[in-house]
Parts: structure tokens; sequence; C-alpha cells
């Protein structure tokens, strides 16, 4: 995982600098017809980073491949300039490089209800999942620090 420091080395802080940090590394990503009609809850657009259009692409499309894509009933969130929960350090959303899904169920500190072998794609295409962190789990959250 990215430190704070590396991250805004890298992007800007768009706490500071909005303007300049969405010009450069945010795009409204139309999310494909064959996405949506596999995963209902996946919205027809997506405001993310760039970085991250291809990826989280491959990895939906990935999960419709092993039949592990009805698992996703909400879409919770990608981008929001905020810190993280309780801490001082901005949120990977805000950087654009995170999405939150099904966040009633795999709330803060609670154990993950996904599956394994979902958990596995997401891994498999480059993803940290917050249900593999230790003391401070977060399932519902999937973030893309590879860069």
């Amino acid at each position: 995982m990215k430190t704070q420091k590396q991250l805004i080395e890298k992007f800007g802080n768009p706490a500071v600098d909005n303007i300049t940090f969405e010009r450069k590394w945010m795009t409204l990503w139309h999310v494909p017809e064959a996405i949506g009609d596999h995963i209902p809850a996946i919205p027809g657009k997506i405001y993310l980073n760039n970085l991250i259009k291809e990826r989280l692409e491959t990895t939906l499309f990935a999960l419709i491949e092993a039949d592990l894509h009805s698992e996703i009933k909400t879409f919770d969130g990608c981008f929001n300039i905020r810190k993280k929960r309780g801490l001082e350090t901005l949120s990977l959303h805000a950087f654009g490089i995170a999405v939150d899904l099904n966040a009633a169920w795999n709330q803060l500190g609670k154990p993950s209800t996904w599956s394994n072998d979902f958990i596995e794609v997401w891994r498999r295409n480059g993803w940290e999942c917050g249900a593999d962190w230790k003391g401070r789990i977060d399932a519902m959250h999937f973030q893309w620090d590879n860069f």
C-alpha cells in the first residue's frame, strides 16, 4: 500500500488543488453495457482516476466470466475527497483509485461477506481488498495502488 506522501507525489493533493488534480487524472467512464447487463448495481457512468478505468473494467468482466458478479448488490462510491474514517490521512477515494461495494453487508470492522473466489478475482487483477487487512477490516473497499 502506498503512503500518503507517495500518493501526493504521484497525483498532487486533491484536497488542496482539486481542479488541477481532476483535469489531469480524472475521467467519466461510460461503463460498457455488457457490464451493466450482468451487474445492474454498477452505474452507467463512474467518475474515476484514469489509471483504474481499464483495470476496473477487466476485473468486472473477469467476475462475470467466473460467474461471481451476482455477489455485487450495491455500488457505494469511488471518487470522494475525504480522509479515511477516523484517521487523518486522505482516503484512496480522494485520488479516485478505490471503489466500495456492498457497504451495508461489509461494514468497517466487520467480517467480509464476499466469497474467497470473488476476492481472489480482484487480487489476480492487481487490487487490494480491505477484507485482507489486519486489525481494521474494510471488506467493502477495493483499491488500486499499483502504479
